[in-house]
């Protein structure tokens, strides 16, 4: 028989493996019908409370969408796109360095760190349209 530490083990290790498989950036909900699917028994406040520690800890990262919480499997330095049509969360690759390279120098700031996110249409929604 399991004891709840390695249970909480396996569901926590299972929601990380969820959330890093895919480049959806989803939200609590998506991430919990995808785990019922491994972990049937699971309950919402179990993901919840496995993303909210996993994103304490760094595996993961937490965005906010206007009123959801998202969570995003890449923990490498990047910026996001958002489309304001359709919605969809896209990862893009910046070159960090030299924005905060040019930011301290017009500013005499030290930037450590950036958290960038565009917003606009994204090709799919551009052509359907």
């Amino acid at each position: 028989m399991k004891t709840n530490t390695q249970r909480y083990s396996e569901q926590r290790s299972t929601i990380l493996r969820i959330v890093k498989a895919t480049t959806v950036h989803p939200n609590a909900d998506w991430v919990y019908k995808e785990t019922q699917k491994v972990l049937p028994r699971i309950s919402l406040g179990t993901v919840y409370r496995n993303l909210h520690q996993l994103a304490e800890q760094g595996q993961i990262t937490m965005i906010k969408d206007k009123t959801l919480v998202r969570y995003d499997g890449n923990t490498n330095e990047h910026a996001h796109f958002r489309c304001t049509t359709c919605r969809t969360w896209y990862d893009i690759d910046v070159r960090e360095d030299n924005i905060i390279e040019a930011l301290s120098k017009s500013n005499k700031f030290q930037v450590s760190t950036i958290n960038l996110e565009l917003e606009g249409t994204c090709e799919s929604c551009l052509n359907n349209a």
